[in-house]
């Protein structure tokens, strides 16, 4: 696994690239060329970096040459596609899909069982800070008992099935009116899925950007909100009022390395880690049940 920063895009604006289901290779160059376009990228960037030519990019993308299950395989790598809009490329082009779509919680999968392990024992040993597993629409899997001290006061229509973490945190009647500093997180927020929209638009992320946009935010002149930090900040922390005082968080993203299955490669684990002593000492405290 690796752990960095949420995914960025290379093309500002969102367009949407359908799903193929032709059964002939006709339908994999408008596809291709539309994610060739959101990456900003030539035919000629494009054959460079896949070494190919740009005559050959340019008959795939109008149909008039059929590329092979490698080459469809290769552009898309080098298109930065995520993998399950990889299948539907090898299907459009008339090929099996090459990658396999599982489920998180398949009980009867050995190998999301060892997957679901490995998440458990990240989840576990991260305590008693919250840490939480999501999906690519930034709906919860899986979460540590952790999460408590982020998530008392919450709604309980918002907890239940699927709960999504953005829509908890922005929502009125989630964890927006406890931020201190709702204005940054917001923004912030908002940002973020928009960058994942921008990476692989889907109808229910965009549904999601569309619904969480129109909750109300802070007033201006509470836009940052809160105590002001001791010392300079190096990531935006998500300050919380809380009945045991304000929690300052900031966050890490953990992400599985070369996945071979589509569900693996859309999760994605949040840790949540103290931004001060003070959150640090108070959490132990306050949430021995977490530990």
């Amino acid at each position: 696994m690796t752990t960095g920063p949420a995914p960025t895009a290379t093309a500002g604006t969102a367009t949407a690239v359908g799903t193929a289901t032709a059964a002939d290779g006709a339908g994999v160059g408008p596809l291709l060329r539309q994610w060739r376009l959101r990456r900003r990228l030539s035919q000629l960037d494009l054959a460079l970096t896949a070494d190919s030519s740009a005559r050959h990019i340019s008959f795939i993308e109008n149909g008039r040459s059929r590329p092979s299950r490698a080459m469809v395989l290769r552009l898309a790598e080098h298109l930065g596609v995520p993998l399950r809009e990889r299948n539907s490329l090898l299907v459009a082009a008339g090929y099996a899909p090459a990658y396999r779509e599982s489920s998180f919680h398949d009980p009867d999968d050995p190998a999301m069982a060892a997957v679901r392990s490995a998440v458990d024992t990240l989840l576990r040993g991260h305590q008693p800070y919250p840490a939480v597993v999501l999906d690519a629409t930034h709906d919860v899997l899986a979460a540590n008992s952790g999460m408590a001290a982020l998530l008392g006061g919450v709604h309980e229509q918002l907890l239940r099935p699927p709960l999504n973490l953005i829509r908890v945190a922005l929502h009125p009647q989630g964890l927006a009116p406890r931020i201190a500093n709702l204005g940054q997180v917001r923004r912030h927020l908002l940002e973020r899925v928009e960058r994942h929209l921008a990476i692989r638009e889907t109808e229910p992320l965009r549904r999601l950007h569309t619904e969480v946009s129109r909750y109300p935010g802070p007033d201006e002149d509470d836009d940052d909100g809160g105590s002001t930090p001791s010392a300079p900040a190096v990531a935006l922390p998500v300050r919380l009022r809380t009945a045991h005082g304000e929690l300052a968080f900031v966050s890490t993203i953990a992400t599985f390395n070369s996945p071979l299955d589509v569900a693996v490669s859309e999760l994605a684990i949040e840790f949540f880690l103290p931004a001060d002593p003070a959150t640090a000492q108070i959490v132990r405290r306050e949430f021995p049940s977490a530990g």
